[in-house]
């Protein structure tokens, strides 16, 4: 079946001029109509930057990816975390911006593999600090980001940083982001420069992006997430969703079960409760018990904290970077509550937690 003609949208045109908006950001902004399932509110404007030639990348998960490059035009290839994004100018943006919801509490720029994308992050980054005043943080191109970059994306006003490993293992990293796709990213090198931005950026104010559905145990990636706690940093959790059109576009989503314990890890390590090493898992790498006593593992079911979003936070100290429903669709089967769990809610994840 052929595709009909391409509608016309603003791909073509270029950061730092434009910039990409997430369909939530284009919403929370009156950029675009609709409501939030649940009322939901989105506390961060994500910007993604954007070229003609797209990004230089190959991840074998992203809508984004380089093979995609000959569908663009429609807009219907150009998803990124399930919804498409839309160039707006720059300008724009950041008068909406400045008189966002109370409720905005930060902006984040997101990096692609592009050899302007640098220069045009921190140009971008000091247009927001001056004209918005809201915080900035910066998802960083670790292929083409240095120690020197970090520290002028800092003096242009960012103060939190995020680096997308997104793979649970090296091999997957190779697997799906590396050689075997055509890509340029190494994984030395993405954890290298996150150790850079701890440093750059002081303890806590880095964070590693990790999916978790990608081929790994549980075991792999809280191993992952606790490596990047004993680095300094924090980590971003998300539940791998099939990308339309991604060479992983068949990929079921895993089931909510073990994302629910890694969830869980993830919480408990980075609030310094426990570590990996104090966990144990079965054969299948699954974790049996999360090395706290009964007592905090629920107080901390019983919050539903573990499972809202991670990311960013604002000035009221909680996650900003809430990311509605960026990792599933609107409805009974989320992934990451951008809001707190309600009483049914927690039941839900009670359940959920407990299947093996």
């Amino acid at each position: 079946m052929s595709l009909p003609a391409p509608q016309m949208d603003h791909s073509e045109q270029s950061s730092p001029e434009y910039v990409r908006l997430s369909l939530a950001a284009a919403m929370t902004l009156d950029l675009a109509p609709g409501i939030f399932y649940r009322g939901a509110r989105l506390g961060c404007i994500n910007l993604l930057l954007t070229y003609p030639g797209g990004c230089k990348a190959n991840c074998s998960f992203c809508g984004l990816a380089r093979d995609n490059r000959v569908r663009r035009g429609d807009p219907r290839y150009e998803k990124f975390i399930r919804v498409a994004w839309r160039a707006w100018p720059l300008d724009e943006v950041l008068q909406r911006c400045a008189t966002a919801p109370d409720w905005v509490e930060r902006v984040c720029i997101s990096m692609i593999t592009h050899r302007r994308s640098v220069a045009d992050t921190i140009d971008i980054c000091a247009q927001v600090r001056q004209r918005t005043g809201l915080p900035v943080s910066v998802l960083i191109a670790p292929t083409l980001t240095n120690r020197e970059d970090l520290e002028a994306m800092r003096r242009a006003g960012a103060d939190r940083v995020g680096v997308a490993i997104d793979a649970g293992t090296p091999e997957l990293f190779e697997q799906l982001r590396g050689k075997p796709v055509k890509g340029p990213h190494q994984w030395g090198r993405y954890w290298q420069v996150f150790d850079d931005a701890v440093g750059v950026f002081g303890r806590g104010m880095a964070g590693v992006h990790l999916i978790y559905g990608l081929g790994e145990r549980e075991r792999d990636i809280i191993g992952k997430i606790d490596r990047a706690r004993r680095l300094g940093g924090c980590t971003h959790l998300f539940c791998f969703f099939p990308e339309r059109f991604s060479r992983l576009a068949d990929r079921p989503q895993p089931p909510a079960s073990g994302y629910r314990r890694v969830q869980m890890a993830r919480w408990l390590i980075d609030n310094d409760l426990t570590r990996a090493e104090h966990m144990t898992f079965d054969q299948q790498g699954r974790v049996l018990e999360f090395g706290v006593s009964a007592e905090v593992y629920e107080q901390a079911l019983a919050s539903g904290r573990p499972f809202m979003t991670s990311g960013c936070a604002g000035a009221s100290g909680e996650v900003a970077c809430n990311r509605p429903y960026g990792n599933e669709k609107p409805g009974p089967d989320l992934r990451n509550y951008p809001f707190m769990p309600e009483p049914e809610d927690i039941e839900l994840i009670r359940s959920q937690i407990c299947q093996y």
